[in-house]
This record gives structure tokens, C-alpha cells and sequence, in this order.
């Protein structure tokens, strides 16, 4: 056995941390203990417990090995002292301290192997593996071996040897399992300084109260009430920490013990039963026995109680601020989402302006007839470049938002379907591809689906079919199943292996990642379409081969919504219309005036907010323009404004022009009084639909008895 590496070991790690009393305090309460044993043995013939092997153990558990071999020397040889005071034969005296340090060099390193190098005592588990692995063993080895060098000897009677045993057994086990841990719960008391939950005031009336029971059921020896001892015990236990609570075991012990020695309390009481092979044994001695089992209830309750309390206590506290952690943790990811959120909506709004004015003027310039063929071609260059553009800042932002709840509105299928696969056939002429959307009269109507995610669906699958098809056709269709509509994309494509197909969904994969490749994209297309998939609770699958093409397939719910819902039959009034355009940019209010004017329109512009509250209270307008973002008075506090002032200015339309692109930007424009949002860069065709939805909007706000601001 090696004593100084392993977990065999005797002495402390010379690496752990010294804490404790010093050597020479341990060296004196040694010398306390012999002379508290040698007095009651003396006086009394005979002693509760034996303190002096349990000082020792306590001492070389807690100290490093150089200070613990000092003192182990210093204590054997005091021992071997008080055993030659005591009038010892010269054979026990050095018997008596051999069995002596048996026992503890056995208890110590018994509890170094089972209780762990911290010997924390606690957590409940070690102390019953102190007690019943380390201690009982110990303990049981030495009582076996003094007994066998007393028959040996002739020392003592065969007729008491078994009671004699017995009483040393009890003695030390109790010491051992008393003292030793309270001094190591007490020489580590730094670690329970939040242990305790009662403020000091309790602890000591706590304490006060269970001296004064002692006192009382020890003080009298005319009733057997051991048992009111344990509910202050076990009271103090709950509320205090590990070592108030082991040194109030050894007050109980304390209290007792010369209570019991003088005569006093209720072991006094206890009746000894007539045997002539005790008549030797000094009544006390055998009436300990009784205060022994006394003494091993009040440990095996107290320490125990106080243990598990601190445990828990403990266990809370690590749950708190686990629980504290996770709220703050909680806190800083809403706030990034929050500061992200706010970055994306920026770098849309800040992306989305320029691109209005190349967008916008590409598509002005387009429908100028005094255009010659070269010219016309290359403004439409232009306009596909900022489209193409304009896609891209779109799909990264789609990626960077993540997912958002699901909004449902009556949708024209047709409508939402054509719309959507636009771009992707004016890829197609310019490439020389057929196409054609094929509708079935099934799925043809309204429905009730998410119309921003379908539509995201149809474009990024008809636009992939025609990014990767060179000659041949493209095609999407629509028909119903139940309650579900089914999206059908084809293409004669270069069609996809095996590999590729693998990861078609994954953001940013690409089937042709180098430098060379002769297809453009960021590679988010296709995931982007599976997640508003996904969203809507659909599925979407593909079959492709390499040089056959690809047919992708998505369904998705959308039941059938009755016309009426949408509001499309709202018949309005033609005439020249008086439209107020709002906005910050003077190359926004240029654009939107054209496209007004356009459509033969009377137009009037405003700079901010405060401009357009202060024109629509004096005049009459038929729709307002509104942009978001302006110095000064921004358009929502602007329509708030509006719909504050006296009719009709109050139920003027208002439309959102703006660069705030975000589903949430929408919600806050329609929270505020607006009938409609559009979001930049717009075109012609985008900005009449938009104006002839909010004018929609509008009548049937007016006709529903108004709107109130948020």
C-alpha cells in the first residue's frame, strides 16, 4: 500500500489548501482530551467517550503531511505518557498506544480512500461513508485486538469481556463519529458562510433553547425524557450550518455526559438487570451504555438533517443563479435580436433608396416611345440589373430575419402566381426559352395562405428553373388537391446528380461552387423557398437526373376563401386625382411625381411630416404618399396627425412609399393609420396596384365608421 500517492493514501496532498487550526491546537486538544478521559476515570471509574483518538484523526485529515507527522509523534508519545501516570503495566502502556494509533492511521486512511480528498463533510453520502466505512472498520479492529491482548494477558475476566468490548467499541465509535467531523466541518467553516439561513440572533436563541432543554431533561432524574432533546435539535439542525450544528451535538454530549457521570438525568433511571458476572463492572459503566445509544440518535438525527439542509440550500442557490444566468443570457439574445432587427431594417431602408431611383427611372425610360431599339435595350439592362440587385439585398434579408409567425389573407391565386413568375419569364424571353403558367380552373379563385411567402415560393422556384435551363422551356402550374393547392415548376434543364440533390436546400449551396461556374447566385433560392415551406406547413420534393431536367413540387394548405373577402368589387369613381407626394429625397418625389402624373393625376410635394399635416388641413386630396423615415415629423407620427384633424381630412387615403421593407415595418404603418404599405424601390405597375389597394382600403375604412391612430 502506498501511503503517500493514490487514493490509498494517509496523509493530505501537500497541493490542498491549509485551513484549519494550526498543528500545535490540535496537540493541545489532544492533551484536553487525555486529561478529560484520565479525570473521569478517576473520578468516576469510567468515561463517555474517548476523545483523544478522534483529536488525532481530525488532525491528520486536515493537516499536510510534514505539520500531521509532527503532530502524530507529539500524540503518541503524550499518550504513552498519560499511560505511564495512569499506573500502567509496562506491556499495556505501549499496547494501549499501539492499538491507539491502529485505529486512527486505519480511520484515516479508510476515509481518504472512501470519502474523497475534499472530505466535504457535507453532503450526506460522505458521512455515512465516514461513519460505516471508515470509522465502524477501524474501530472494530482495534476493540478486536484489544480484547485479544487482554485474554491474552489475563487482563480480564472471560465473564465481562463481551460487555467490556462492547462499552470500548461504543466509546470511541461515538468520539469518533462526534468530534472528527465536527473539528473538519469546523476547521473548513469558510465554505459555509451562506450556508446558514437564520441571521445570527436566531442561531443563538436556537442554541439557548436547546442548552436549556439539556439542562432540564438531564438536570432531573425523575421522568425518562431523552426525547425532548431532538425537536430544538432538529429545529437548530434545519436552520443552521454543518458545524453550529456539530458543535451543538457535542454541547448535547457535553451536557449529558456529566449529567450521567454525576448521577444525574434520565439514565440514572435505567434498571440493570441482576448478573453476578458484572457485580466487578461500577454501575455507571453499564448504565452508559443506555447514554451511548442516546448519544448515537441525537448524531445519526442531527448531522444527517443539517447536511441534507445545506445541500439543498446549496442546490437552490445554484439553481438561482443558474436561473439569474439563463434570465440575463435571455436578455443579451433579445437584445442582439433587437439590435439586429434594427440593423437589417437600416440596411434595408439604406439599400432600398438608391435602388428606387435606378429602378424606377430604368422603368420610366422603358415606356418612353422616342426610344430607338439600342436605347431601349439598354435601359432594360439597366432595370434588370436593379431588379437582379434589388432580389439579392431581399433574399439575403429573408435569410438574416430568420422565421416570422405566419400571416394568412385572401389571395388571388392567378393574380399572386403571374406576379410572382414574372421575373423569371422575362429571363426566359431574354434567353430564348418557352414558358407558361397553367392555372386549373380548381385552382384558380381566393384562398387563404400567407401571400409574402407563396409569392417567394413561386418567384425563387420559376426564377432557379429558368437560371438553369439553357434551351428548352420552363414551366409552372397550379392545381388543387382538397384543401391544398399543388405547385408544379418543370424545366429541360442540366437537371441535378445525385450529390447535388443531397444538399439542394442548404443555404449558400451551390451545385457549381468555382470560379468558373456558369451560373450566378448567392445559393439561397432554394432554401429560403423550403423554409416558407416549411412554415406553412406544406412539403416540397424534386426529381431531377443530370441532362433530363427538373420538376419541382410543392403543397401547401390553402382553403378557398369566398370572393367577397377580398374587397376587389369596390367600384370607384373615375377622375383626376389630387395626390400628395411625401417624402425626403427629392429623387423619390421626382420619381413618384412622373408615375403619378402619368396616370393623370394632379400631384402636390411635401418635404417631412409636418409638411403633409399642414397640406392635408387646408386641402383636398384623394390619396397621400407617405414616406417613413424624414427628419422632423416622420410619416407615422405624420398619419397619426391626419387622423386626428376634422373630416374628411382625417379619412384621406394614405399609402406607405418606403424603404422600411420589413414585415413588422408594415405592421407598424398599418398600426398607425395607414391604408396601405408599399415598400421601394417601385415601379409603375407595382405602385398602381399598390394605390388601387389602399384606395380600397380607404373605402371600406370609411365605410366601417373610421380608423383610430395607435
Amino acid at each position: 500500500m502506498n501511503f503517500r500517492h493514490g487514493r490509498w493514501r494517509l496523509f493530505r496532498h501537500d497541493a490542498g489548501r491549509a485551513a484549519g487550526p494550526p498543528a500545535l491546537a490540535y496537540v493541545l486538544l489532544y492533551v484536553l482530551a487525555q486529561l478529560v478521559g484520565q479525570w473521569s476515570m478517576h473520578t468516576f471509574g469510567a468515561t463517555v467517550l474517548w476523545l483523544a483518538n478522534a483529536v488525532l484523526v481530525a488532525a491528520l485529515l486536515q493537516l499536510h503531511r510534514r505539520p500531521a507527522v509532527g503532530v502524530m509523534i507529539a500524540c503518541v508519545g503524550i499518550n504513552l505518557v498519560a499511560n505511564i501516570l495512569r499506573g500502567d503495566p509496562a506491556i499495556f502502556v505501549g499496547i494501549n498506544a499501539g492499538l491507539n494509533l491502529i485505529q486512527v492511521l486505519a480511520a484515516t486512511v479508510l476515509a481518504r480512500r472512501f470519502c474523497g480528498a475534499a472530505l466535504d463533510m457535507r453532503r450526506p453520502r460522505r458521512l455515512l461513508r465516514f461513519a460505516f466505512l471508515a470509522v465502524v472498520p477501524a474501530v472494530t479492529v482495534s476493540t478486536l485486538l484489544a480484547g485479544a491482548a487482554a485474554v491474552g494477558l489475563g487482563r480480564i475476566p472471560p465473564g465481562t469481556l463481551s460487555f467490556r468490548l462492547h462499552h470500548l467499541f461504543d466509546m470511541e465509535l461515538l468520539a469518533i463519529v462526534i468530534v472528527t467531523p465536527a473539528l473538519l466541518l469546523l476547521a473548513r467553516a469558510h465554505r459555509f458562510r451562506d450556508d446558514a439561513q437564520a441571521p445570527w440572533t436566531e442561531v443563538a436563541a436556537l442554541t439557548a433553547l436547546l442548552a436549556a432543554t439539556c439542562f432540564w431533561a438531564f438536570g432531573q432524574s425523575s421522568a425518562p425524557i431523552l426525547f425532548v432533546v431532538f425537536p430544538p435539535l432538529i429545529l437548530l439542525a434545519f436552520r443552521v450550518s454543518p458545524p453550529w450544528t456539530a458543535g451543538s451535538t457535542m454541547m448535547v454530549a457535553l451536557i449529558g455526559g456529566v449529567s450521567t457521570l454525576t448521577g444525574h438525568g434520565p439514565v440514572a433511571l435505567t434498571r440493570l438487570a441482576e448478573d453476578p458476572t458484572l457485580a466487578a463492572i461500577p454501575p455507571i459503566m453499564r448504565q452508559l451504555n443506555v447514554f451511548h445509544l442516546f448519544l448515537l440518535a441525537v448524531v445519526g438525527t442531527a448531522l444527517p438533517i443539517t447536511t441534507l439542509s445545506t445541500e439543498r440550500r446549496r442546490l437552490v442557490a445554484r439553481l438561482q443563479a443558474r436561473t439569474r444566468g439563463a434570465i440575463q443570457a435571455r436578455q443579451r439574445a433579445e437584445q442582439a435580436d433587437a439590435a439586429k432587427s434594427r440593423f437589417l431594417a437600416l440596411m434595408s431602408h439604406e439599400m432600398r433608396t438608391p435602388l428606387t431611383g435606378v429602378t424606377g427611372y430604368a422603368d420610366l425610360l422603358s415606356r418612353r416611345p422616342s426610344l430607338d431599339a439600342e436605347g431601349r435595350r439598354q435601359v432594360e439592362t439597366v432595370r434588370q440589373c436593379g431588379e437582379a440587385m434589388l432580389r439579392l439585398v431581399e433574399d439575403l434579408l429573408e435569410v438574416s430575419r430568420g422565421g416570422d409567425e405566419v400571416a394568412t389573407a385572401p389571395v388571388a391565386v392567378r393574380e399572386l402566381v403571374a406576379t410572382a413568375a414574372a421575373p423569371a419569364f422575362e429571363w426566359a424571353d431574354v434567353r430564348g426559352l418557352d414558358h407558361s403558367l397553367t392555372i386549373s380552373p380548381e385552382a384558380d379563385g381566393v384562398v387563404s395562405t400567407d401571400p409574402r411567402r407563396l409569392r417567394q415560393i413561386v418567384h425563387h422556384l420559376a426564377l432557379n428553373a429558368a437560371k438553369f435551363t439553357s434551351r428548352g422551356s420552363i414551366g409552372v402550374a397550379v392545381d388543387r388537391l382538397g384543401d391544398r393547392l399543388r405547385l408544379t415548376v418543370t424545366d429541360t434543364g442540366c437537371g441535378m446528380s445525385p450529390e447535388t440533390l443531397a444538399g439542394l436546400f442548404r443555404l449558400f449551396e451551390q451545385a457549381d461552387a468555382s470560379t468558373s461556374r456558369a451560373h450566378e447566385g448567392a445559393g439561397v433560392g432554394l432554401a429560403l423557398a423550403k423554409n416558407h415551406v416549411d412554415r406553412l406547413g406544406g412539403s416540397i420534393s424534386v426529381r431531377s437526373a443530370q441532362g433530363e431536367g427538373s420538376i419541382f413540387t410543392v403543397e401547401i394548405p390553402a382553403p378557398v376563401v369566398a370572393e367577397t373577402e377580398t374587397g376587389r368589387d369596390t367600384p370607384r369613381e373615375e377622375r383626376r386625382m389630387q395626390v400628395l407626394i411625401v417624402d425626403d429625397h427629392p429623387v423619390n418625389r421626382d420619381l413618384l411625381r412622373i408615375m403619378v402624373q402619368a396616370a393623370d393625376c394632379d400631384t402636390l410635394e411635401a418635404r417631412d411630416g409636418r409638411e403633409a399635416v399642414d397640406a392635408v388641413a387646408v386641402g383636398a386630396f384623394d390619396l397621400v404618399l407617405m414616406d417613413v423615415r424624414m427628419p422632423g415629423m416622420d410619416g407615422l407620427a405624420a398619419t397619426r396627425a391626419i387622423r386626428a384633424l376634422e373630416a374628411p381630412a382625417r379619412d384621406t387615403p394614405i399609402l406607405a412609399v418606403t424603404a422600411d421593407a420589413m414585415p413588422e415595418d408594415a405592421a407598424r404603418c398599418l398600426a398607425a393609420g395607414m391604408d396601405g404599405h408599399l415598400a421601394k424601390p417601385v415601379t409603375q405597375a407595382r405602385l398602381y396596384e399598390a394605390i388601387n389597394a389602399a384606395l380600397e382600403q380607404a373605402g371600406r375604412r370609411q365605410a366601417a365608421g373610421g380608423v383610430r391612430a395607435a
